[in-house]
């Protein structure tokens, strides 16, 4: 049987009645279920084998059919993309606790609606073969359940009571699927186990999807929407944890080689402030004081003719021939056009919190600057600090590697929290634009912080500053640099708080540029 030539002749009318998804031609290949979908190339794969065997009772064309039916509905309705594949096993995995139930009972449910769907709704013979799959426990009782919500006799074998609360699900409501599923994998929990301790799945069963079937682009997008999602970072990181494979292969990974891992903290904190866009304000205009040549006019007898522009005017000094210049004073951006690099000082002392344990409103605040730095071609450089002068510390150089700054952000030290000024006038200093903008991120219960307000109020550059909580330090610093022309304040007690920050936002701009020091300049503000 030439199973590629039966596939050309069903696809059109399989396509059709989908309403013409956008897939590439089926294919078949020796793989180890009936029919497989790549979510990333579009790609509908069937087994060869499973066609053979299924062949025995069925036409060839109704196998196909089926099959195709099968997966095309995993596309167009179950579970459609990466953010719903892991929202639904994180109600599993919260349900049954064990990664191996979790996976089994999101396959399965997932199965049930895609089958569910496209038989309500389409002319389908996907019944038929549910007649010939035979198995174990679970594949009895999930084909009764097919029997009850169907209405067609598949000669299921599963208990009636069980059947009948399964059948109560909504599958149907997308609204529901997480809730649904809960409650489908409570129920089937005797019967999961037991496939479990088997460990002979059968091989006609329709499932196990994997999440390295989709792209990375998908994978992105979908782990973007699971970190909004998800209630806390450890029910990310549980999740996350599960799919270290799958998402290495889909180059998620961090280090080197083959074997990459996956940091889930860091994704999460990176995907979580990616969907926050900050403003960073461009350096503002200000006129050079010089007058530089703009455009050409033809030069006339009674105009002076040491703008005359010989190249444009052919060596020739006549009237309407010749061209001369036109100036206009220069402008600029400061001493550098577009936007600064960034310093990012992050506070991650005791008072702090653990980024790893806990949502840090410090850490999301800081992936949400970086990425709206790093959207406009600038680098970050970051000092995470807690007691410096006791090496308290960690260091990122200027860098444009997403990956590494996100680790440096989510390093945690604990304990005391002081800065050492010296660090930060070296990293400042290292920065390739000439006056960096500086983010400092804290509760502000610093133990030298006359010294910090000193420095930070004599050196160059834009400066945001962003406190957590409220305190009388945060009072102090606020009345200390209030009115301070380069430097804003903002407070951060919620996620609801972060998309009033605008970075590098100045009262005033000076016509002046004050000193480069290490050492603090003198103004006008006490302290």
């Amino acid at each position: 049987m030439n199973w590629q030539e039966v596939i050309a002749e069903v696809w059109p009318r399989v396509r059709q009645k989908h309403l013409w998804p956008e897939l590439s031609m089926p294919v078949v290949d020796e793989i180890d279920t009936p029919v497989a979908m790549r979510m990333h190339d579009k790609q509908i794969t069937l087994s060869a084998e499973s066609c053979r065997t299924l062949a025995e009772h069925l036409p060839a064309e109704t196998v196909v059919e089926a099959l195709l039916d099968h997966g095309v509905s995993h596309y167009t309705r179950c579970p459609w993309d990466f953010a719903t594949h892991l929202q639904l096993y994180a109600s599993a995995k919260a349900e049954l606790g064990r990664k191996s139930l979790a996976k089994l009972a999101t396959d399965a449910f997932i199965n049930v609606v895609a089958n569910t769907s496209c038989v309500k709704d389409l002319p389908t013979p996907i019944p038929d073969i549910y007649r010939y799959l035979g198995g174990g426990a679970l594949e009895g009782a999930l084909t009764a359940l097919y029997t009850s919500i169907w209405g067609i006799n598949l000669d299921g074998s599963g208990d009636p009571a069980l059947v009948r609360r399964l059948a109560r699900i909504p599958y149907l409501d997308r609204q529901q699927w997480t809730h649904s599923l809960r409650r489908f994998a409570r129920l089937l929990q005797p019967l999961f186990e037991n496939e479990m301790r088997q460990r002979q799945p059968n091989p006609l069963a329709l499932g196990r999807h994997g999440l390295d079937s989709y792209s990375q682009e998908e994978a992105l997008q979908g782990l973007q929407a699971f970190a909004q999602h998800v209630p806390d970072i450890e029910q990310f990181r549980e999740v996350i944890g599960d799919f270290t494979e799958d998402l290495s292969r889909l180059g998620l990974g961090a280090g080197r080689g083959r074997r990459k891992t996956v940091d889930a903290d860091v994704l999460y904190y990176m995907q979580l402030a990616q969907t926050y866009h900050l403003p960073v304000q461009r350096l503002p205009m200000s006129r050079s004081g010089t007058l530089e040549p703009y455009s050409h006019v033809p030069w006339e007898a009674s105009k002076p003719v040491q703008d005359i522009d010989l190249w444009t005017s052919f060596g020739k000094l006549l009237p309407g021939v010749s061209q001369t210049w036109v100036r206009r004073e220069g402008v600029t951006f400061g001493q550098r056009e577009g936007t600064p690099d960034c310093l990012v000082m992050l506070d991650s002392s005791g008072s702090m919190t653990n980024p790893r344990e806990h949502l840090s409103f410090a850490v999301l605040g800081a992936g949400c600057a970086v990425e709206a730095y790093l959207r406009r071609e600038a680098t970050i450089a970051v000092y995470n600090f807690s007691d410096a002068h006791a090496d308290g510390k960690s260091v990122l150089p200027f860098s444009a590697d997403r990956q590494a700054i996100y680790h440096g952000l989510c390093e945690y030290h604990g304990g005391g929290t002081s800065l050492k000024l010296q660090d930060i006038e070296t990293l400042r200093r290292s920065a390739s634009s000439p006056v960096p903008d500086l983010l400092l991120i804290t509760d502000m219960q610093i133990t030298n912080l006359e010294e910090v307000m000193s420095y930070l109020i004599g050196i160059e550059g834009r400066i945001t500053v962003i406190h957590i909580g409220e305190n009388n330090a945060i009072d102090r610093f606020r009345h200390v640099t209030c009115q301070h022309p380069r430097l804003q304040m903002y407070g951060v007690q919620d996620r609801r708080d972060i998309p009033q920050i605008v970075l590098g936002q100045v009262k005033q701009y000076f016509t002046t540029t004050l000193p480069r020091s290490s050492q603090p300049t003198s103004t006008s503000f006490r302290i």
